[in-house]
């Protein structure tokens, strides 16, 4: 009884669809009967899911069976930063209490272990350094219609909008694709902005899932296709990062950029956001789960600016200065301050989303490109 209700609840008509629609008139087939057409249906989604495994399994072959060799005979070496020296009491702290002790614990440890405070905090950076993954790992991780022109075509007949075979394959493999991401994002190299993806992913899944439930696929794709566009070149990028071909990252990384901002701050709020905001309200007007849409419609702009200004910021200082400063984002620590400063009198940086589901945000430098990430 309980679960009846919570389902009536959940799937109520007022919410999801527009007035005078209900489920019921989305059951049929939209065309003559054997046609094949059909409306979207809320259970279609759950094939994603096999579907986002299989793509996580696929890239973990991949990576093993051919990025790998690839990196191997591009030069690309299976380094990683020094490991710490064993010492199981500043261990037992590292694992137990902080990855990064104040200056009254490290007093504290310095007069326990008799060693120098200076050599302590050395060892805190090594041993948080030395769970980072090497070059060959992140290389091997890199390496893997009328609306279209005319967006008021989107809410034509809304929500009468026949589902053909190919928009279902292409909303369930992006559904499964950003699944699959968020799964590997919590196997793939740690970086700071990970509560930023997190929060990118799923209103990612939020969006492809709830405009496939109330047949909103026609604005649908052209948010995926938009997103898609600049996303292989970031990939591009970084791969030719890790092989060290200079040229060539930097190309891929400045036409990166200017796709990314052309898409995200001119196409997206001026073409998306106009159809989703003021076409659909003049043509279907607003519904319950036509405010949740543009909601998370508009958190991915918020995200695309912060990463645009990430991007033109770090581009500025490259080009101003002639060198770029360690990246905020980075997670690797510089074994010395004094490393720190000879790296970054030579070195750019290049930084990038570690899954490449939003895979957003990079650095670009006139010089080298470093290593680290």
């Amino acid at each position: 009884m309980a679960a009846a209700a919570l389902r009536a609840w959940f799937w109520n008509e007022r919410f999801w669809l527009p007035h005078n629609v209900t489920w019921a008139d989305l059951a049929g087939e939209p065309g003559p009967p054997g046609s094949g057409l059909q409306y979207p249906r809320a259970g279609h989604v759950l094939s994603a899911f096999p579907l986002a495994l299989g793509i996580f399994a696929v890239r973990l072959l991949f990576e093993r069976f051919i990025a790998k060799p690839c990196a191997i005979k591009l030069g690309i070496q299976d380094s990683g930063p020094h490991r710490a020296q064993p010492n199981a009491i500043l261990e037992k702290v590292f694992t137990s209490i902080t990855k990064s002790p104040d200056g009254k614990r490290l007093e504290g440890l310095s007069k326990q272990l008799d060693w120098d405070v200076r050599k302590i905090q050395r060892w805190f950076r090594q041993r948080r350094n030395q769970d980072k993954p090497t070059t060959l790992t992140k290389f091997c991780e890199s390496m893997y219609a009328p609306w279209f022109w005319d967006t008021r075509q989107c809410w034509y007949n809304y929500p009468f909008q026949p589902l053909t075979s190919r928009l279902y394959y292409y909303y369930i493999l992006e559904l499964a694709f950003y699944w699959s991401l968020m799964f590997s994002q919590f196997t793939d190299i740690k970086r700071k902005d990970f509560l930023i993806m997190f929060v990118h992913h799923l209103a990612t899944i939020g969006l492809i899932t709830f405009s496939y439930m109330n047949n909103m696929v026609r604005v649908g794709t052209l948010v995926l296709c938009l997103h898609d566009a600049s996303d292989f070149l970031l990939e591009a990028a970084k791969l030719a990062n890790y092989a060290k071909y200079q040229r060539l990252c930097d190309a891929f990384f400045m036409l990166f950029g200017v796709v990314f901002i052309v898409t995200r701050l001119g196409i997206y709020p001026f073409w998306i956001l106009n159809t989703t905001l003021f076409e659909s309200w003049e043509l279907i007007g607003p519904y319950p789960s036509w405010w949740l849409f543009n909601g998370l419609l508009v958190t991915l702009q918020v995200l695309h600016v912060i990463w645009s200004y990430l991007i033109v910021r770090t581009a500025y200082k490259a080009l101003v200065r002639g060198k770029v400063s360690k990246d905020d984002r980075s997670d690797v620590e510089s074994s010395s301050e004094e490393e720190d400063v000879t790296s970054n009198s030579t070195k750019g940086v290049l930084s990038t989303s570690s899954n490449g589901s939003n895979r957003s945000n990079g650095h670009v430098a006139s010089g080298q490109w470093t290593e680290e990430e």
